[in-house]
């Protein structure tokens, strides 16, 4: 009886050891699988989160795996070998993990590992999509640089391979063909780059394995405490229009359960991920009175935080501090910046934490150089002020 138990669960046993084999080869990182509902459904999300203690806000990452990583070491949620000693820190990363690098995948793997570890550790980890995961999803790749399609490549070539180990196994379901319906070739693709292109349209488009798996979870607007998150802006229409029902209705585009999402809402200038009315890095042209109708409407908002627009001086902020810019362009793909992050203590205090006292050059000449890995900084429009901390 019990050997027929343990050979009744073989099939399961089987796919998961290749899902996590495969996992580890395209990635580098042990993720073992997670328990699932065995009815498919759409993963639940969460747009409203009570304040935290420590919250930790990262800009767009762009295929910069060792970037984001010397990001988060900088704010102190992630030690040497990668893994979360955040404790009980909450991380909102705003989107744009996607285009102008090679490690989209190796990123996607490493915040979904964070997530896993923060939850066990009373932390949390959020993230979110921004203009570039729904370019991709939508199978606009104006922005992938060939280190990006040959990833998807290297993915694909793997992910096939786990397909054809569980195929050998009659007590599990015949695999899907992940290039089911999409054509061979392409116009204006050379030769050489064809096979990664396909491999990246079949990973990302709507109900794709990398899109359900990784994006599905993200949200498109995040409200923790005080602080409103989204990668680009919010507008008052949207407002009303619904922030859970924005999160919903692009996470169900991205399962495949709805058509494509409006157009309003995740494409074009005004759109929640396309919006930079308030990321403009000259202060005075920030849309303020917008910006407070907006927050008007979020119960117990007090500010926005928001990536998209890369701010050459660091991150800042604007309207009394109402608009918090954190696009310093860190990813080599886009920039090469310092890395520097947000962190919010309490719903209060706002700091930047940074990896060069140097970095604001407009301010060098009223500072003392500190030759510490990390610096603070706590934001203020009419300069930042120097305060040290552990990084």
């Amino acid at each position: 009886m019990e050997s027929t138990s343990i050979c009744a669960h073989l099939p399961n046993l089987l796919s998961s050891f290749v899902d996590t084999f495969v996992d580890y080869t395209i990635s580098g990182i042990f993720l073992p699988p997670q328990a699932t509902n065995p009815l498919p459904s759409p993963p639940p999300l969460q747009t409203l989160h009570p304040p935290v203690d420590r919250l930790i806000a990262v800009g767009d990452l762009h295929g910069d795996l060792q970037k984001a990583q010397q990001a988060l070491r900088l704010a102190g949620i992630v030690d040497s070998a990668g893994g979360w000693c955040g404790g009980a820190a909450t991380l909102v990363q705003v989107g744009d993990v996607l285009d102008r690098g090679g490690d989209e995948i190796r990123i996607l793997y490493f915040l979904e590992r964070l997530k896993r570890q923060a939850a066990k550790s009373g932390g949390k980890v959020i993230t979110m999509n921004g203009n570039h995961e729904i370019m991709n999803i939508d199978g606009d790749f104006r922005c992938v640089t060939k280190s990006g399609v040959d990833e998807f490549k290297v993915w694909a070539d793997w992910y096939n391979v786990g397909n054809s180990m569980k195929s050998l196994c009659h007590g599990l379901k015949e695999p899907k063909d992940i290039f089911n319906g999409l054509p061979t070739k392409f116009n204006n693709v050379r030769d050489e780059y064809n096979e990664g292109f396909r491999a990246r349209l079949a990973a990302l488009r709507p109900q794709g394995p990398i899109s359900t798996r990784f994006l599905s979870r993200n949200e498109t607007v995040v409200v923790v405490g005080e602080s409103v998150f989204v990668h680009g802006g919010l507008l008052p229409d949207h407002v009303v229009y619904g922030l859970e029902r924005i999160n919903e209705e692009v996470r169900d585009w991205i399962v495949g359960v709805k058509g494509r999402v409006s157009s309003s809402l995740v494409r074009g200038r005004d759109s929640v991920v396309w919006l930079r009315r308030f990321s403009e890095e000259v202060a005075g042209k920030c849309d303020c009175s917008t910006l407070e109708r907006v927050l008007a409407v979020i119960p117990g908002a007090k500010r926005m935080v928001m990536g998209h627009t890369i701010q050459q001086s660091g991150i800042n902020g604007a309207c009394g501090n109402r608009a918090i810019r954190i696009d310093v362009g860190m990813s080599r793909g886009c920039g090469d910046g310092l890395p520097e992050v947000l962190e919010i203590v309490g719903n209060s205090e706002l700091r930047v934490l940074t990896s060069n006292s140097l970095y604001r050059k407009e301010y060098e000449s009223s500072l003392e150089v500190d030759r510490k890995e990390g610096l603070a900084w706590l934001i203020s429009e009419s300069g930042p002020k120097q305060v040290e901390v552990k990084a």
